[in-house]
């Protein structure tokens, strides 16, 4: 066997990230607080970027020292475990309690599925031990709302603990999880047939006032900076316009720029790559917030009816799909939807929250409402339904769904088999 060198030359493509490229990756994704640090930062460090405003209230957020010293802070999770120790709970109902209280997000609603938490758990506790701390403690804690799994929950608590009477928090249940209502009107229409038009009114009323974020109503409002404002106009309609106030508006100071580039002065190079760093920054930051309002306004687009109370429920909507119509990368929209937040009617959510995958191809569906369609038939059913039974009911309407599908989210919410029923 004879050993041959052979040379070949072979053409191929690869993606390379350019440092300019990843630090405008890395500011994508960080929050209004963050940027106004890095912007606050930059300045001190580049003599040729110039602050254009700077608002009066810019002084009591926009310190470097504050993020180093927010752990000092009062957390939500700390103000929860507090309240657990005036509670008269078991070692095994204290410990599933706090594991759910350090699962909730900044809004206070749980975002994690209780077979997650189970795991997370080392399976020490069962899904059914779980939901019953859930329900019976952690929901009961205050600021009211928290420990919902979603917006429906979280406005069902906050009514319930306000005391209503029992027929109007009846009347509450049924627009909130009754599947076959899409909008306010549509449940008004069809229950002002058993209950009275002024009780519906006073109960949608409450809803609309409900606070979708209470867990941000225990934060320190310093803490949270809504990135975009929903402006209702007088037709029921609404703008979506980037927040200017306290976000520092910075320039290139051209005289400095002119006298670097004046070839008497001969300036070294680590002056001109100053300019050069200026210039990138601005268009990066620029360019960041142009990108966070066109997604969050496309969001507040598609959930108009949630958001201008016509609905208590979202749309089904998805990173893929807002990228698809806004034409930039998935993970673009990914990085953007982290830690940003749009002041609303109803009070400041995060963009990521009005985001809802759909469980079917063919038909929008939301897990949540394909929880409440599979309860619906549950409770209505005259003769037990296996889940093979309930995915042919449901594909008959279009959803298209396997047996996998309805058994998982059957057991999402807790109800056992056909056998067990």
């Amino acid at each position: 066997m004879v050993i041959k060198l052979v040379r070949e030359f072979r053409q191929n493509q690869q993606l390379s990230i350019t440092p300019q490229l990843k630090k405008s990756i890395d500011l994508l994704q960080l929050s209004r607080l963050e940027i106004i640090n890095k912007i606050n930062n930059e300045i001190d460090k580049n003599p040729f970027l110039r602050k254009d405003f700077e608002g009066e209230s810019v002084g009591s957020f926009d310190n470097t020292n504050l993020l180093d010293n927010l752990s000092n802070e009062l957390s939500l999770q700390d103000h929860l475990e507090t309240q657990l120790e005036d509670i008269r709970l078991n070692h095994a109902e204290k410990k599933i309690a706090l594991a759910i209280i350090q699962s909730l997000e900044e809004n206070g609603l749980l975002q994690l599925d209780l077979d997650e938490i189970e795991a997370l758990m080392e399976y020490s506790f069962s899904i059914q031990e779980i939901k019953n701390v859930l329900k019976n403690v952690v929901q009961d804690l205050d600021p009211a709302g928290v420990g919902a799994r979603n917006f429906k929950e979280t406005i069902y608590i906050q009514l319930r603990k306000k005391d209503i009477p029992t027929e109007e928090l009846e009347i509450a249940n049924k627009i909130l999880f009754n599947p076959k209502f899409s909008s306010f009107e549509d449940a008004q229409s069809d229950l002002v047939k058993h209950y009275s038009k002024d009780s519906i009114e006073s109960v949608l009323k409450k809803i609309k006032k409900c606070d979708l974020s209470p867990g941000l109503e225990f934060e320190s409002t310093y803490l949270i900076q809504p990135d975009l404002e929903v402006i209702p106009d007088s037709n029921q309609n609404f703008n979506v316009r980037f927040r200017q106030e306290n976000f520092p508006l910075i320039s290139l100071d051209q005289d400095l720029e002119e006298q670097v580039k004046n070839k008497e002065n001969k300036a070294n190079k680590k002056l001109k790559e100053k300019i050069g760093e200026a210039k990138w920054l601005i268009r990066a930051i620029n360019k960041r917030n142009e990108t966070v309002q066109n997604v969050g306004t496309l969001i507040c687009r598609i959930q108009a009816d949630f958001l201008s109370d016509r609905s208590a429920e979202l749309k089904p909507l998805s990173n893929l799909e807002l990228a698809k119509k806004l034409k930039i990368s998935p993970s673009t929209v990914s990085r953007i939807l982290r830690s940003k937040y749009i002041q609303t009617p109803k009070g400041a959510v995060s963009m990521k929250s009005l985001l809802a995958s759909s469980v079917s191809k063919t038909r929008k569906v939301t897990p949540i409402q394909l929880m409440e369609e599979i309860q619906n038939i549950v409770e209505s059913e005259k003769k037990k339904l296996s889940d093979q039974k309930i995915s042919d009911l449901l594909n008959k309407r279009g959803f298209n769904l396997a047996r996998r599908t309805i058994s998982k989210y059957r057991k999402k919410i807790n109800l056992p088999n056909s056998r067990n029923r």
